[in-house]
């Protein structure tokens, strides 16, 4: 397939440990013992980097699910502290890691991202997330959807004015005069909103980017909004159908420019959770025994979770799920927008063992299943189709799969042109084409 559009993919990678289907880490060469450790993930974040790949990205959660740790390692390493770690054994690739909005301050926020953008010397990124869970470890009700968004967003507006509270020349370092800083361009916020009280300014000094890449993961309505004011990248479910993906894309696209933004300044990026392997039958093997490891009990309850505590256990694994039982979309106060393309699914008439298995194979992603040339035809199909400006991919297995995307794909792209052999500038936003954080009018 020739290249038609005259840009290139954005790609991404998910670096969760031992791969995006809940069963991988059960195959042989899973490095599921190294899960908590360094080296499986120095490995993965260097065959991403090797193959020229603009970021990773590390998920995050803020509770543990006890019904399915039996069977699933669903327990992560905390996002920003293992990133630190990973940039001081990488030199290009861009550090994104997921931090929540509605259970972190503004603050604490800022110093963790200035310090690893400077770590990294501009590669940091960050993205914002309201969370749907977790409300049992913070001592608090989880705020309604809404609130939750518009706490995302002052929060997005504080942590901005904290990251750019240091001019750009404030640092004189000068030893022979004794001046290490000028005070007097180094500016509190004094903000005072609804959800925050903030006076600044940050106490470390203005990092690299200006402000670190910011992602969003949201896709609701109100996600979309708030993306559209304040993302540089967008982390969105795959969707099944082209159109959808379509159908997003454009919608999105006009928020930004509604709020007086390019929209191509904002870089959308479908999940895409291949299963993968050297020859199509290969591939469909896998598939077979990935999913022979599912744990339907555990997956019927990730299912449920999904559609907002939907009642599932009296249904047949074979039987459609009532379409009566579910609430609608706009009443849902977790995840709405992945909710939504459940729902869609299952207007569909998706049985409830389909269900399951899209969910434990791919959290809801789109999930081709081929060989290397086959993944790279369905990713610049979407591509140049008018739905994506790249793809986060979120490899199946690991570390078969994981090198497959980086080793076999990622060449066949290049060969067509459609993805960069090197790195095109020094920090994370250089390398997405994004233009420089502006000063703030004060």
């Amino acid at each position: 397939m020739a290249l038609k559009r005259d840009d290139q993919l954005i790609l991404s990678i998910l670096i969760g440990g031992v791969g995006n289907h809940i069963g991988a880490w059960r195959r042989p060469n899973s490095r599921v013992e190294e899960k908590y450790s360094l080296s499986l993930f120095q490995d993965l974040i260097g065959w991403a980097e090797a193959a020229k790949l603009h970021a990773v990205f590390l998920a995050d959660t803020l509770r543990l699910e006890r019904d399915s740790l039996s069977t699933q390692p669903l327990a992560h390493l905390e996002p920003v502290t293992l990133l630190s770690a990973l940039a001081a054994v990488t030199k290009h690739i861009g550090l994104i890691g997921s931090i929540s909005t509605t259970f972190s301050e503004p603050f604490n926020v800022a110093r963790q991202l200035a310090s690893l953008d400077h770590i990294s010397g501009g590669r940091a990124g960050w993205n914002l997330v309201t969370s749907a869970w977790g409300e049992e470890n913070f001592g608090r009700e989880l705020p309604p959807h809404e609130e939750r968004y518009e706490r995302g967003a002052e929060f997005a507006e504080v942590l901005l004015k904290l990251l750019r509270s240091w001019d750009e020349d404030a640092l004189e370092l000068d030893r022979s005069t004794g001046v290490y800083a000028h005070p007097d361009r180094v500016h509190p916020i004094d903000h005072v909103g609804r959800h925050f009280d903030v006076r600044g300014p940050l106490n470390i000094a203005r990092p690299p980017q200006g402000h670190p890449v910011i992602a969003q993961a949201g896709s609701s309505g109100t996600g979309q909004d708030v993306a559209a004011r304040f993302a540089d990248v967008v982390f969105t479910t795959g969707r099944t159908t082209e159109e959808d993906s379509r159908a997003f894309y454009a919608s999105l696209k006009a928020r930004v420019a509604a709020h007086g933004r390019d929209p191509d300044s904002v870089k959308i990026l479908p999940g895409v959770s291949p299963i993968i392997g050297e020859t199509e039958t290969e591939a469909l093997a896998i598939e077979r025994e990935l999913n022979g490891f599912i744990d339907l009990v555990a997956g019927r309850a990730r299912l449920s979770r999904q559609l907002a505590g939907t009642a599932l256990d009296d249904l047949e694994l074979d039987e459609r799920v009532p379409l009566e039982r579910l609430p609608d979309v706009e009443a849902v106060e977790g995840r709405r927008s992945r909710y939504g393309v459940y729902r869609a699914l299952i207007e569909e008439g998706w049985t409830l063992r389909r269900l399951i298995e899209w969910e434990v194979s791919s959290a809801g992603h789109f999930v081709p299943v081929g060989a290397p040339e086959q993944i790279a035809d369905l990713l610049l199909e979407r591509f140049e189709g008018g739905s994506a400006d790249g793809f986060i991919l979120l490899p199946s297995y690991v570390p078969e799969g994981f090198q497959l995307l980086t080793d076999a794909v990622v060449p066949i792209l290049q060969d067509r042109g459609a993805f960069q052999r090197e790195y095109a500038g020094e920090t994370l936003r250089q390398n997405l084409g994004l233009a420089p954080v502006p000063e703030l009018a004060r």
